[in-house]
């Protein structure tokens, strides 16, 4: 269940009145892998709980563990356990010594993981997948997105209160959308749902954040091969220097009929003026 009624007070001018409203759920999901590479007495290790809107539980956990390196492809998963609030991915092995990263995250629903250790996992791994693909896009199929995607943001239009992020082909059709109380809850779930359908790396895919581009959005996006990210609000400062390390096109305040290109400009074809 992704979203609860609720009874409330609503104040209108001088008057009020009880009704109810339809809230986003919010609650923890804790990360577990395991595997014969756990060099520990349990063979398990906590890797994350995150604050998240339940629902593709498996899509989060697989996205959460690939823009962290720790999982790299669909073939590594050789079970999945489910448990109240609670998801075990058992893996063949990693190509990241866990126990070494010494890590067991606390992230939120506004935040992510943040900081130093989302900046070491590019920088350690090695299975990044490399661009092959020279992309052109017109500046029609950017400005048409927003509308897209909001036409199948079914909780945001029932809660007011989600996240969502898409995946569009450079013809501007949606090919894949998650939604949670988490941005980055979102993206993960997204890329999530790629690896299990073995669409990685998403090299010749847009991606549409509904919020702003966070340094982590960017360091997750890179992860998974995308080249063209586009955000409804506004990108961070790490946001466009990680995206102009890695030349990714970063488009920012998308409206109606305009936008800013923070970096990659070379893949954008504007209208003559």
């Amino acid at each position: 269940m992704s979203s609860k009624e609720k009874e409330i007070l609503k104040i209108d001018g001088d008057k009020s009145s009880t009704q109810f409203d339809i809230i986003a759920i919010e609650e923890p999901l804790q990360i577990t892998i395991s595997g014969a590479f756990i060099k520990n007495k349990t063979g398990q290790q906590n890797i994350a709980v995150t604050m998240r809107t339940p629902g593709a539980d498996q899509e989060l956990a697989v996205g959460f563990l690939y823009g962290e390196g720790i999982l790299t492809a669909k073939d590594q998963i050789r079970n999945v356990i489910f448990g109240e609030n609670r998801l075990e991915l058992e893996l063949s092995h990693s190509s990241i010594d866990v126990a070494s990263l010494q890590r067991n995250f606390y992230t939120t629903s506004s935040c992510g993981v943040c900081g130093k250790a989302s900046i070491e996992a590019i920088a350690i791994n090695k299975t990044i997948p490399t661009p092959t693909q020279k992309l052109q896009l017109d500046s029609d199929v950017i400005v048409s997105l927003p509308a897209k995607a909001a036409a199948s943001q079914k909780l945001f239009h029932s809660t007011g209160g989600i996240h969502a992020a898409s995946i569009f082909d450079l013809n501007g059709k949606i090919l894949l959308q998650h939604e949670d109380v988490g941005r980055h809850n979102a993206l993960d779930k997204v890329i999530g749902a790629s690896c299990l359908e073995n669409l990685l790396p998403l090299d010749a895919h847009i991606l549409l954040l509904s919020g702003r581009a966070s340094f982590e959005l960017i360091q997750k996006a890179v992860m998974a091969g995308i080249q063209i990210v586009v955000a409804i609000g506004a990108p961070s400062s790490l946001a466009v220097e990680l995206a102009e390390e890695y030349d990714v096109t970063l488009i920012g305040f998308l409206k109606e009929q305009s936008f800013n290109i923070y970096n990659g400009a070379h893949r954008i074809i504007a209208k003559p003026t």
